[in-house]
């Protein structure tokens, strides 16, 4: 049945029709440009035909060479539209060593052979009118559609990837019958030949890609630019398997796109970055979204010298000087992965090093598992995902405990971050390490994001972004946030839920191992770990309480469609519930009752047993997608003794997943926790300070300023205190707090504003007018619904 494309305003569309063609390749040279707040650029991007649409007849294995050379003089009479680049550039090279996308390309915003630019997209072609009619047997012209949005669309051209020297190498196995269809089946023959390459070739793979990326264009295709999908076709093709499997895009991205976000670091030095959108990155590239389109990418992206380019890559780019005082930053991933993941920060950010201090766990470093962990080493001999060069196969990345990584941040933060957070992450990846073994990443770049960042932490591959927040807190903040980012590497990234809508996948888990990964890293006893665990289970659990109790039901259900989740309509084409709903980037309830459902599981099975069977999840389920029933199938089925005690998978949707409001198992727990010793200390902890807090306020002024810097090591629940008791002399911290931590100040514009205190409401006024410009788009509509 096909999915209803004309969403609710709260529902996010993935428009990409990858049941008919699929996206495995893009490549992209992109300018940055402060002055006007665009990237420009070009992306090339290379399809296979998608899952419907393949044919079962294989292709024939004889040689074509003389028809490929018959089809090279053909050529010689074909009009070819070719961008700057000068494909010899590459023709002559053997070796795969490095790569280069260089070339920007013209900029043409003509109208002729077709094209429509984002203006005139009333009148161009509509979606409604001149959709692909696949079923009627070709009656129209089949329509590739992109996820797109906030974009200038300024050409498109097919790629003669025919023309690139040394290409007629995939031309051996072709099968050419039709002669008026030659050519175009050779170019698309010799893209499923490059995307289909061993993984073994895969340096060889990405030579190709680049070359052909450079090749001449061969025609310009009619396109048009809806709200959110970029719509293509080529006059007279009507089925997917005949369009062009290798499509190259001119386009600009626009300064108000909601991709990127174009602010100042906390040296007040311009920069940009990708922070997490609920609409992905279809602001910054065009694109498939819907996570089945798992596919590699080059990157090559140009800026003035200066500025320091970060990206989820396999490579530490080292920039290249080029005229005009312009650097050029290169980056490649070769592990296939949703469009979505791809993360790019561009600024003056400065490498934070720390000369007198030596990790006790080196980069590079081999280590042997404890025998705890050996009992999983025999999965890592077996792969289910597709062909890539995976770590898990790789005998020197299974005994690398601590990859290469690097910390970045602004000039003015290099001081907090080598004092807190340096040290910590090699003690963090080795404790991931230990616990689940082979790293998914071959390196890691953290990188502190401007103050406008609205969360505490985001992890893509290759590099996590940290909030500045993080850093008051000593050891202990940036720790746990740390191993939370480092966990995604396996849960979330690694192994990406098939449907969207089931966040917890990816932050149920990473909440979870959190806990396992710091206490690690602290090397804690048994009775430390199992203190803080329960300390923080209490807190978690009464923090969940309180979001059930003010959020809307539907918003707290981890599956909220149901049985019809990871469903996709006859294109592929789907929307994400609940995904443009600016309240729901700000609850918890994934990370939550996720947590909690993978807590009681491990009190049911036994740590050692369950910590065994998630380490088998990995090895069975890397580099591929899952839905729930996956993870809990496999899991019942490891340990099928627990059947019988009535855990089934039906009965964990039915308490868990498909439900609002407190889980049943989890409404009795919280008194148990309070018995928990730490818990008391803590208590009698907060009982001592809320003393204090009574003492101050009958104290000097001066006395207050000296407790009041006591009270900044726990800046946030200070400010709450403030606000509460409408301390005024504290109002300037409250100011500050939402200033330089939006990370976490946004729950604090409800208290200023829920207490009707006309000099409150006027300071959370005066606040959001100062850091409204930064703030990202959910934020300022979450704030300005609390305050207007």
């Amino acid at each position: 049945m096909e999915t209803q494309l004309d969403p609710m305003k709260d529902d996010l569309p993935l428009m990409a029709n990858t049941s008919h063609m699929l996206v495995k390749h893009y490549i992209l040279d992109l300018a940055v440009d402060f002055k006007s707040k665009v990237i420009e650029g070009i992306i090339v991007l290379f399809f296979e035909t998608g899952s419907r649409y393949k044919k079962t007849s294989s292709t024939g294995k004889e040689g074509c060479q003389s028809q490929f050379d018959e089809i090279c003089k053909m050529r010689a009479s074909e009009p070819c539209h070719s961008p700057v680049t000068n494909v010899s550039a590459c023709s002559s090279v053997t070796e795969y060593n490095d790569f280069a996308v260089c070339g920007k390309g013209e900029e043409d915003t003509s109208d002729k052979n077709g094209n429509h630019s984002n203006k005139e997209q009333a009148s161009g072609i509509s979606s409604s009118r001149n959709c692909c009619d696949i079923e009627n047997h070709g009656s129209k012209d089949f329509l590739l559609v992109l996820d797109c949005c906030d974009l200038s669309i300024l050409k498109v051209e097919e790629v003669d990837v025919a023309a690139v020297s040394g290409i007629e190498k995939f031309t051996r196995s072709a099968k050419l019958t039709d002669v008026s269809k030659e050519l175009e089946n050779l170019r698309n023959h010799i893209v499923h030949e490059l995307v289909t390459l061993p993984a073994d070739r895969w340096k060889e793979q990405l030579y190709y890609f680049t070359c052909c990326s450079q090749a001449p264009g061969c025609g310009e295709l009619l396109f048009t630019t809806g709200t959110w999908s970029l719509e293509i076709r080529k006059s007279g093709i009507q089925t997917p398997t005949d369009f062009p499997h290798a499509i190259r895009i001119w386009y600009k991205t626009k300064p108000e796109g909601r991709s990127v976000t174009w602010t100042t670091d906390q040296s007040g030095r311009p920069c940009v970055y990708t922070m997490g959108s609920p609409i992905n990155n279809r602001a910054l590239f065009p694109c498939q979204e819907p996570p089945v389109a798992l596919s590699t990418w080059q990157a090559s992206v140009r800026t003035a010298a200066g500025f320091v380019v970060l990206m989820s890559g396999e490579n530490s780019a080292e920039p290249v000087q080029l005229p005009e005082g312009t650097l050029s930053w290169y980056y490649y991933v070769t592990m296939p992965m949703p469009a979505s993941t791809f993360t790019i920060a561009v600024g003056c950010w400065q490498e934070v090093k720390q000369q007198s201090f030596t990790a006790a766990v080196q980069t590079n470093t081999e280590f042997s598992l404890p025998s705890s962990q050996a009992d999983f080493r025999w999965h890592e001999e077996i792969c289910g995902h597709v062909e890539y060069p995976c770590r898990f196969q790789n005998p020197a990345a299974r005994s690398q405990a601590v990859i290469p990584y690097r910390l970045f941040a602004p000039w003015c933060l290099m001081e907090r971050c080598e004092e807190h957070l340096l040290q910590l992450i090699p003690q963090c990846l080795s404790a991931a390490y230990t616990t689940l073994g082979t790293h998914p990443f071959s390196r890691l770049d953290v990188l502190i994001v401007p103050s406008n960042f609205s969360s505490l932490g985001m992890a893509s591959p290759h590099i996590i972004f940290l909030s500045q927040s993080v850093l008051p807190g000593g050891s202990h903040l940036c720790g746990t946030r740390l191993c939370h980012e480092i966990a995604h590497a396996w849960f979330g990234l690694a192994i990406g839920a098939r449907d969207w809508t089931e966040e917890w996948l990816s932050e149920g888990f990473a909440t979870f191992f959190e806990d396992v990964f710091w206490a690690r890293a602290q090397q804690l006893s048994h009775d430390e770990v199992k203190g803080q665990q329960e300390l923080k289970a209490l807190l978690r659990w009464r923090r969940l309480r309180d979001e059930v109790q003010n959020s809307e039901e539907e918003l707290q259900v981890l599956r909220p469609k149901k049985d019809s989740t990871g469903e996709l309509s006859e294109s592929g084409a789907s929307v994400v519930k609940y995904g443009l709903k600016a309240e729901k980037i700000f609850m918890q309830v994934h990370y939550l009752k996720g947590y909690f459902l993978l807590q009681s599981l491990a009190r049911i099975i036994g740590e050692t047993s369950y910590l065994a069977s998630l380490r088998k999840f990995v090895h069975k389920f890397h580099g591929q997608l899952v839905l729930s029933q996956d993870f809990l199938c496999m899991l019942l089925e490891d340990i099928p003794e627990q059947k019988e005690s009535g855990l089934t998978v039906e009965s964990i949707f039915q308490n868990w997943l498909d439900t609002s409001g407190m889980p049943k198992p989890l409404l009795e727990e919280g008194e148990t926790w309070k018995e928990c010793q730490l818990v008391q200390q803590v208590s009698g902890e907060v009982t001592k300070w809320i003393q204090t807090n009574q003492r101050i306020r009958k104290s000097s002024k001066k006395k207050r300023k000296q407790d009041e810097v006591v009270f900044q090591k726990v800046r946030h629940r200070w400010c709450e205190l403030v606000v509460k008791h409408k301390y005024v002399p504290g109002y300037g911290d409250v100011e500050t707090f939402l200033r330089e931590d939006q990370a976490m100040g946004v729950y604090l514009y409800g208290e200023l504003m829920v207490n009707e205190d006309v000099k409150q409401q006027e300071l959370a006024r005066k606040c959001f007018a100062a850091a409204r410009e930064h703030m990202d788009a959910s934020s300022a509509k979450v704030v300005a619904e609390m305050l207007f």
